[in-house]
This record gives structure tokens, C-alpha cells and sequence, in this order.
């Protein structure tokens, strides 16, 4: 996992008590706003701003005996251990990685483009943007309106 060799800038991001610590490269291919009940319960929030990217292009650069995961390589929450913080989701059967927006110090060129898994977001939260809305995943699906 070499980051440094990207041809965007490299950026930084580190768990709530810093203990750690991760580069990625500028060069994700999508991002979202998660609405589904795993992600939600995995957040505490009302949905998870993630950002998709090849699993390679993300390196442990502090703390990699301080993760702790929920799931297994092919797909897994990964949060620090000391303080909880959720740092990424690997998915994709292990090849791509969605870092939550929220860890990252640096700020990305991406945005997310689209609410997915609407379907299932918490009724306490209401949707103010103009963003697509899908009610599962996005895929190939249309914009559910919602």
C-alpha cells in the first residue's frame, strides 16, 4: 500500500484520540450518504458520508495495533480501539474500502452525490438537500424521490 505514489495529493486522517492514524489517496471514486440501519448504528447518527476508494490506496500510518475490526477481510467496520471512533468500512469482498468522511482531516475534492438505502432512514431526520434519493442502493436504480 503505497499512497505516496499517487498523483494527487496524499490525505490524512486519524481517529478521535488520535492514537490513529491513516493516508489515502485524493482519488475516490464515489461518495455517498448512507441511510441503512447497519450504518446508522455503526455511526450514531442519522447516516454515514462515505467516500469509496481501492482498498490499496489507504495506508495504516500510525496505530495499526490499535484497529479493531467488526467483520472479516472481505468486509468489515474498522475502528480505533481506544476511543471507538469508526474509521473505515472494507467492502466490495475486501477490494475497496468507504472511509467515513468525518475521520479525515484534510478535505477531499469529492462529495457525496447521492442518499442511499432512503428506504430505511430514521424518521426523526428529515432530508434537506437536492441530492439524489434511491431507496436501496444506488446501482443502476433510478432516483426514488423521496
Amino acid at each position: 500500500m503505497n499512497v505516496e505514489k499517487s498523483a494527487r495529493p496524499v490525505l490524512a486522517g486519524k481517529c478521535l484520540c488520535g492514537a490513529v492514524e491513516y493516508a489515502v489517496a485524493d482519488e475516490f471514486v464515489y461518495a455517498a450518504n448512507c441511510h441503512c440501519s447497519a450504518c446508522r448504528r455503526a455511526t450514531g447518527s442519522a447516516f454515514k458520508p462515505f467516500a469509496g476508494i481501492e482498498r490499496s490506496k489507504l495506508a495504516i500510518t500510525q496505530g495499526a495495533d490499535k484497529l479493531m475490526l467488526f467483520g472479516d477481510d472481505h468486509g468489515c467496520d474498522t475502528r480505533c480501539k481506544l476511543c471507538g471512533s469508526l474509521l473505515y468500512s472494507v467492502v466490495r469482498e475486501g477490494m475497496f474500502v468507504h472511509v467515513t468522511m468525518g475521520s479525515l482531516v484534510d478535505d477531499p475534492a469529492i462529495r457525496p452525490t447521492k442518499h442511499i438505502f432512503v428506504g430505511s432512514k430514521a424518521g426523526w431526520f428529515t432530508i434537506t438537500d437536492d441530492l439524489p434519493q434511491y431507496r436501496e442502493h444506488a446501482g443502476t436504480a433510478e432516483p426514488s424521490g423521496e
